[in-house]
């Protein structure tokens, strides 16, 4: 019995072990990406703008110059003093590898329940690049086009 119960114990160690190394795998770059997406997008629907801008690189530029990293956390900080809410739902995310870079197109969809920005409500075409800064994939580029 006494026998038993070491191989009981070292199986259990064992599979410990192995679980403790699974968990301890790295994300794949593509994940990571597409969770950092995922993220920026929850994060507008909650008015965080910290959130929304973690994922983006200090020198990121959106729409050529348009709006900035700072620009983009004042509009949702603006937002949020308004009481305002958007919705924003994206598409499925398609990621091209260019070099040591990442190109991620999707689509996003933004609604509201109130009268903000009326005219920017709807369907867009989103293209942004990814590159890693201190191993944490960072958006520092993004265009995007109205599409309906």
């Amino acid at each position: 019995m006494n026998r038993l119960r070491k191989a009981a114990c070292l199986w259990i160690v064992l599979v410990l072990c192995a679980t403790a190394l699974w968990g301890c795998r790295r994300t794949p770059d593509e994940a990571q990406v597409r969770e950092a997406i995922a993220s920026i997008a929850h994060a507008a629907e909650s008015n965080a703008a910290s959130d929304v801008v973690a994922p983006l690189s200090d020198d990121f530029d959106g729409n050529q110059g348009e709006l900035d990293r700072r620009a983009l956390a004042n509009m949702v900080r603006l937002i949020a003093l308004r009481g305002e809410h958007i919705g924003v739902t994206t598409g499925p995310v398609t990621l091209e590898h260019r070099g040591e870079r990442m190109v991620a197109t999707f689509t996003v969809t933004l609604t509201s329940g109130s009268h903000l920005l009326p005219d920017q409500m709807g369907v867009y075409q989103v293209e942004s690049a990814w590159r890693k800064d201190d191993g944490q994939w960072r958006c520092y580029t993004a265009s995007w086009k109205h599409s309906m």
